[in-house]
């Protein structure tokens, strides 16, 4: 059977002829939907996919239920329905925002960029000028996949690292949808050398600083109203890699069919900062453009699994929202 070309450079997703199989024919279905909104203007498709979204969100029991305790936790001062509401558009962007991601692995790019506002571009002109080495700083958006392809299809060498997903065929088809206009995607279960190898040779690269990597190398600090475990591996990755880190945030407005891709100046304060203070200003960032945007951010991750001794793990507490 053929498998995925692993290497010390990159992660090749390859076809298998497994995926031909009927335990994969309800995956070729939704990918077929996928590739047909991709084809339409967003205008028609952003309505009907904004509904599927909502209906969807209220299907998926335990992936509300995260959201919901990860919201109590990290915007208590927002009334209930106001955080309902919060996440009833999340799982409404979250489609529209993935297939534009399929219309941008499909179509040809200056289609795409036309809907696409950059804010801050000048931050990133003027590093590519310069031949920096960078390292974006990107919060888990669900349109966090776009500007990376973006910036490839414009011809600039990217890489990435990623989890694999739980049905390999959707894990080829979501990579090689990344990997369209090249680049590099580099595998966490791999280690991080060779995200770092790639970096030092001028490959740009993209760093989702949000997840929860356990206790053991994290920080505990601030994160909205509550804690997080924190990894500070920023600190390391840009001075071995030489980088500037570069914070940046894609929103998908589902009403005009944009993509506004947010991005900070770079992070130069924490060159010779401690370990608390990086993963504070890590989360800050994340604070910082997730703020006024809550409905981008994928709150169904296990965002606040790790907790201090004596805390319970927030997602084992059957009183906050049980199931009903």
């Amino acid at each position: 059977m053929e498998t995925p070309k692993k290497n010390s450079a990159e992660f090749i997703p390859v076809f298998e002829r497994s995926f031909l199989k009927p335990k994969y024919w309800g995956s070729w279905l939704a990918i077929g939907a996928m590739v047909g909104m991709a084809y339409l203007p967003a205008k028609v498709r952003d309505p009907l996919l904004g509904a599927l979204g909502r209906r969807a969100g209220r299907l998926a029991k335990s992936a509300r239920r995260r959201a919901q305790i990860n919201l109590f936790y990290c915007m208590p001062e927002r009334p209930e329905a106001e955080r309902e509401a919060i996440i009833d558009e999340m799982f409404a962007t979250a489609p529209q925002a993935m297939v534009m991601m399929a219309e941008l692995a499909l179509r040809d790019p200056q289609q795409i960029r036309q809907r696409v506002v950059w804010h801050g571009r000048e931050i990133i002109d003027e590093l590519h000028a310069t031949q920096q080495n960078v390292i974006f700083l990107v919060p888990h958006g669900w349109g966090v996949d776009i500007p990376a392809m973006l910036l490839a299809s414009e011809g600039q060498k990217m890489a990435a690292m990623f989890h694999n997903q739980s049905d390999p065929l959707m894990d080829y088809i979501w990579n090689s949808a990344r990997r369209r206009f090249g680049g590099r995607m580099h595998a966490r279960n791999d280690g991080i050398k060779p995200f770092i190898s790639s970096v030092r040779q001028g490959y740009w690269g993209y760093y989702l600083p949000d997840q929860d990597h356990g206790a053991e190398h994290s920080e505990f600090v601030d994160f909205f109203a509550t804690y997080k475990a924190t990894l500070p591996a920023i600190g390391r990755l840009m001075k071995v890699c030489r980088a500037r880190v570069v914070p940046l945030f894609p929103v998908y407005n589902g009403k005009t069919h944009q993509l506004d891709i947010l991005v900070r100046p770079p992070m130069d304060d924490l060159l010779d900062a401690d370990d608390v203070t990086l993963a504070r200003r890590m989360n800050e960032e994340v604070e910082i453009f997730v703020g006024p945007h809550p409905e981008q951010y994928t709150w169904i991750l296990k965002l606040l699994k790790t907790r201090k001794e004596g805390d319970t793990e927030p997602y084992r507490r059957k009183e906050l929202f049980p199931r009903k």
